[in-house]
Parts: structure tokens; C-alpha cells; sequence
């Protein structure tokens, strides 16, 4: 699949950078990855480490995560349903991450206010590090 789609949506929480990518997973395989604390340094390209207060994220969450350089900064989930989750970082409304169910597969994306669109190429990145890794637990 591996194409990347960006672009506008209306989301949740209002018009915003979507950037998307169809995977060749269940959609309960790339939420189960998505919401798994231990597992974000994986596929996150600016997640070196966490520590947070639950290792499966829900409403509540809350923690640091290591970014490149070092340095630990701050987080807590904002919302966490319906396979949508929202954060904020150091205080400041950070990406949204979502997985849609497909026919085949499942649509894996974040989104983004307009104003941090020079983070989506990161997003991308990501979105090929969690295919990657979704395709090899299938194998």
C-alpha cells in the first residue's frame, strides 16, 4: 500500500492536516500499537522514551516522553475513544491519531492543526515505521 495521503478533513476536533496511510492490518492490531506507551519509541521518529502512568493509554493518561536531544517533556492524553486519541505536549495541543476500519484493512493517520503542517513529513515517517511493524506481527 504505502502511499501517504495529506491533505484537510473535518475531524472531531475541527479542520484539520490530516496525514493518512491504508494499512494491510486489522483495525484492532494498529490501535492495540497505537495506544501501547512502550511501543511509541518504535514507530514515533521524536519518541526516544517514555514513562507514563499506564503503559495502554485511555482518557487519563499522563507522563514524559524523551525527544531528540534529551530532553524529557511533559504529556497528558486529552481524549481516547472511539480508536481516536488526542494529546497534549508541555501544555500545548499536540497530533490527534486515529484508525478507521477499511473493507480491507484499516486507515492509520494523525492529525494536525494547520499551523504545525511542517511536522507532517515526521507524521509520514511514522506512518511507514507502523506499517513496517504491522506487517511483520501478521507475519
Amino acid at each position: 500500500m504505502c502511499r501517504t495521503d495529506i491533505g484537510l478533513e473535518r475531524t472531531p476536533a475541527g479542520r484539520r492536516l490530516v496525514v493518512a496511510r491504508e494499512v494491510d492490518a486489522s483495525p484492532d492490531a494498529a490501535w492495540k500499537l497505537l495506544t501501547d506507551t512502550e511501543r511509541w519509541p518504535e514507530w514515533g521518529p521524536s519518541v526516544r522514551a517514555v514513562e507514563s502512568s499506564s503503559r495502554v493509554i485511555d482518557g487519563e493518561t499522563t507522563g514524559r516522553v524523551r525527544v531528540p536531544g534529551g530532553l524529557w517533556v511533559p504529556f497528558e492524553v486529552t481524549s481516547c475513544v472511539d480508536r481516536r486519541w488526542t494529546w497534549r505536549v508541555a501544555r500545548i495541543p499536540a497530533t490527534g491519531h486515529f484508525v478507521d476500519e477499511r473493507p480491507e484493512g484499516c486507515r492509520v493517520g494523525f492529525e494536525l492543526s494547520v499551523v504545525a503542517a511542517g511536522y507532517a513529513p515526521v507524521c509520514a515517517r511514522a506512518l511507514g515505521h507502523i506499517e513496517t511493524l504491522l506487517t511483520e506481527e501478521r507475519a
